[in-house]
């Protein structure tokens, strides 16, 4: 992987990681269409670039981490489904999974899901003040719905959203409680991977995890603020659509190839 393509893949990574299009799927799709080697590094780079997207979340909501101690409780079970499953199913998820063909199928599936539940949400109005005012139970299915994202290209922003529309919060507080989930979640998920890498990088990986982490910090900030006035006003129905269509054109792209 060289310098440029790193920055795209983190510049993807920025975009897509809180949208509910699915980053791991479209940094997948993008380092097949590269032609970039899943070696051990790239693997690294893209757990690493995560963290910066994250710390752009953690920044932006840093003011509802310090109002009390609800949130942690709530976000806790809602994180705990992750937690268990994630570790039992591992090895299972990164030796099968990470693959062209499963992101473009469940691109495909998602979308179409998305396109759905905008349909329900149009009208829905939440019960809620906020989002700490959830309960224990529907944060915990919300949890469990974010299990699904473990499968390359369902998106972690589109399980927790799904669930949150399904557990009576309107557009705003599904997104929004999605973003706050992910710091835990995301931050598990990524220390859990560096912990079980044991590279030593040279100069020039150095820089690539440099320069991609502040380059998915930058564009995950853009792409949030941009994210949340887009869904208050149209909902969810144009990412169902260019998911379809990203999954769909991918699989062409890739039966005159030998990507799959």
């Amino acid at each position: 992987m060289t310098l440029f393509q790193s920055i795209i893949i983190a510049i993807i990574e920025g975009l897509t990681e809180f949208l509910p299009i699915s980053s791991t799927g479209h940094m997948i799709l993008a380092s097949a269409a590269m032609g970039i080697h899943e070696d051990e590094f790239v693997k690294t780079f893209e757990v690493f670039i995560q963290l910066g997207a994250i710390l752009a979340i953690a920044l932006m909501y840093i003011k509802r981490f310090f109002r009390g101690l609800t949130i942690y409780f709530k976000l806790f079970a809602a994180f705990l489904p992750t937690a268990v499953i994630g570790l039992l199913a591992y090895d299972f998820i990164k030796g099968y999974l990470f693959n062209p063909i499963v992101v473009s199928v469940s691109l495909i599936l998602g979308g179409i899901i998305l396109i759905f539940i905008d349909k329900k949400v149009v009208n829905q109005t939440s019960t809620l003040q906020e989002v700490e005012d959830i309960s224990y139970k529907n944060a915990f299915f919300i949890g469990l719905c974010q299990c699904l994202s473990m499968v390359p290209g369902t998106s972690r922003a589109a399980a927790t959203i799904i669930g949150g529309v399904f557990n009576g919060l309107d557009k705003k507080q599904a997104t929004e409680f999605s973003f706050l989930l992910a710091v835990p979640t995301m931050m598990a998920a990524g220390g859990y991977d560096l912990l079980k890498s044991d590279l030593a990088f040279d100069q020039a990986q150095v820089i690539m995890l440099a320069v991609g982490f502040v380059v998915a910090f930058i564009s995950a900030w853009i792409a949030v603020k941009l994210f949340l006035k887009y869904v208050s006003n149209h909902g969810f129905t144009a990412f169902g659509w260019y998911r379809i269509v990203l999954g769909i054109l991918f699989l062409i792209f890739m039966w005159g190839t030998d990507l799959g």
